[in-house]
């Protein structure tokens, strides 16, 4: 009961962050850091999808050495590919799971098993969660269940964050708009659009 109630208490303060934040960075850190804390396992991971290399690309990870999280480029084809398509996927045992992409960097840092649940923004996949155990866990649908509600947040908050900056963006060049300094060289004279040989006056002469 304790662990179930340190995972609601997790949820909330996630919760919180998003709805008063609009920065993804400062979510998905909160994120990895909350997640490592409330299931006392060895690290986690956000991975954000690059549709222009196909590979996962580390948005912010916690517990893990630099030199694992540096081990190298991410497929999305190679690494536990099936939790985009599919949803979370739960690796027991690193030794002998063909999904992983670097098994002999995963050993070397330490890691026992592996949770994989997709990060949704907009009904689109756009990354992974990852959960890194030090000793071989079943993860059970609490688990499971935690973990992909924290990925749903986090999807949630940086689907806000890009709608956040886009709706600032548009304010700026609004604003810019607006600007009497930028229009002064913008502004239509009272005879623009009038051939220059017809003089003030003269402008119902033209046909």
């Amino acid at each position: 009961m304790k662990k179930q109630l340190l995972n609601y208490d997790t949820l909330l303060k996630i919760t919180k962050v998003i709805s008063h934040s609009r920065d993804p960075e400062e979510v998905v850190l909160l994120t990895v850091d909350s997640i490592t804390t409330a299931l006392d396992v060895k690290g986690c991971t956000v991975f954000l999808f690059n549709k222009h290399t196909n590979e996962l690309e580390v948005a912010a990870s916690f517990g893990l050495s630099d030199e694992y999280i540096s081990k190298g480029p991410v497929s999305a084809i190679k690494s536990i590919a099936q939790s985009l398509a599919e949803g979370p996927i739960a690796i027991y045992d690193v030794k002998e799971d063909p999904r992983l992409q670097y098994p002999e960097e995963a050993i070397k840092e330490g890691i026992a098993s592996i949770l994989s649940v997709p990060i949704v923004a907009g009904g689109n996949t756009i990354g992974a969660l990852r959960v890194y155990t030090t000793e071989p866990w079943e993860f059970t649908l609490e688990d499971v269940n935690f973990v992909q509600a924290m990925a749903y947040m986090t999807g949630m908050a940086i689907d806000m964050a890009r709608y956040s900056k886009g709706l600032k963006e548009s304010i700026e060049i609004l604003k810019t708009m607006r600007d009497p300094k930028s229009l002064k060289s913008k502004r239509r004279t009272p005879y623009e659009g009038v051939p220059v040989s017809v003089l003030p006056g003269q402008e119902s002469q033209v046909h």
